[in-house]
This record gives C-alpha cells, sequence and structure tokens, in this order.
C-alpha cells in the first residue's frame, strides 16, 4: 500500500534525524515549509533551546516576489541572527523536505550570507 504524502516526509525526517544532531559548538539548521510561509531555527539538541530563528511571517520584505525568494530572504536573516548568537558552521535539517525549490534557497542564502555547513 502506498504511503500518504505525511506519512513518507515522517519516514524520511526519522531516517534523517538519526544522523543528525545538533549541539552548541554546531546547531542544527532545521526548516520547516508551511503552504504560505516558511521558518528555520537553528537548534541545540543537547540542552533542547533554540538558539538562532526566522521566518517569513509578517515580514514584508520577504513577502515581495515567489515563495524561493522568500526563503532566500529568511536564509539571509537566518544567517544574520546565527552570527549575532556566534555560530558559524551548522548541520543542515531539511525535514524530510527534497533539496529542491524553497528548502534549496533558503540553504544556499545561508551559506552565500555566512553559515558553513
Amino acid at each position: 500500500m502506498a504511503l500518504t504524502k505525511p506519512e513518507r516526509r515522517a519516514r524520511i525526517k526519522k531516517r534523517i534525524r538519526k544522523t543528525i544532531t545538533g549541539s552548541s559548538e554546531t546547531p542544527r539548521l532545521s526548516v520547516f515549509r508551511s503552504n504560505k510561509e516558511i521558518y528555520a531555527q537553528l537548534i541545540d539538541d543537547v540542552s533542547g533551546k533554540t538558539l538562532a530563528s526566522a521566518s517569513s511571517l509578517g515580514d514584508k520584505e520577504a513577502h515581495k516576489g515567489s515563495k524561493i525568494d522568500q526563503a532566500g530572504v529568511v536564509g539571509k536573516k537566518l544567517a544574520a541572527a546565527a552570527k549575532i548568537a556566534g555560530h558559524e558552521s551548522v548541520v543542515f535539517d531539511r525535514n524530510g523536505y527534497l533539496y529542491h525549490g524553497r528548502v534549496k534557497s533558503l540553504a544556499e542564502a545561508a551559506r552565500e550570507n555566512g553559515l558553513k555547513f
């Protein structure tokens, strides 16, 4: 029997999270995308805290252009927030999504603005 989309994503997410964990030195960059918005946060899994975050929610600059452009703006904002928090290298958690489109745009924008992963 075929899996539904959420079941498939949950299975991929579980497989990814077996190998990826964030620490205070190299936090996990987790991405969540809804139909309208995109969210990203740096997470220290050891202490269970969010170190920095950025989203397109309520950001007028992010809502200019397509959703792929929106993800790029969020990637820039997250890289700036990570620098302020003192983090330069991260591990990327695509959260069960394919590395394509909005997720790829966010990752590339974060890399261009100084995050290493």
